[in-house]
């Protein structure tokens, strides 16, 4: 066979195919494979255990965002000019929608969250996790079902001593 390059270019170009062939399933497979939200085993708590983005996937970090101002009248530092943490939230919440939007994308595109609340003086320093909650289930879970892998923490403080929550996300879509 070494002698005739003809049956030697016919044996390489048939290995080749028959190469092609047993991976093109495999290929195919990852090719197909979707984004997939693990739930919490026995929860309906709103947040998924873990998320797994399957390669080809493209992934967007949007950068932390922070409440607007719903009452101009009060000071530009002060909890009043923000609100309380369920309308920082759902404002916060609705300026990400906004940029996802804006990148073709969607909350359930939405694969991780970190949330940073700063301690209420009106919950005596805690977080206002319970007033979380209720803007954040505003955007997932019911209507939405795509949950995302999720993060809260209290922090000592924000840039402005007004702003309770803020949020950053990281998208991906394939």
């Amino acid at each position: 066979m070494k002698d005739d390059p003809m049956n030697f270019a016919a044996l390489r170009s048939t290995s080749c195919l028959a190469a092609a062939l047993l991976l093109a399933p495999v290929i195919a497979s990852a090719a197909a494979t979707d984004i997939v939200r693990h739930k919490i085993p026995n929860s309906d708590f709103p947040i998924a255990l873990a998320v797994s983005v399957p390669p080809g996937a493209t992934i967007h970090f949007i950068s932390g965002q922070v409440p607007p101002i719903v009452d101009k009248a009060a000071g530009p530092d002060t909890i009043a000019a923000f609100g309380d943490t369920k309308t920082q939230t759902v404002g916060v919440l609705q300026k990400i929608k906004e940029i996802l939007a804006g990148m073709g994308l969607g909350m359930g595109d939405v694969v991780k969250m970190q949330v940073f609340l700063v301690g209420d003086p009106a919950q005596k320093g805690r977080a206002d996790v319970t007033g979380f909650m209720a803007g954040y289930t505003q955007f997932f879970g019911g209507a939405q079902p795509n949950l995302p892998a999720r993060a809260v923490m209290q922090v000592a403080g924000l840039s402005n001593a007004g702003w309770l929550v803020e949020i950053e996300v990281v998208a991906a879509k394939k």
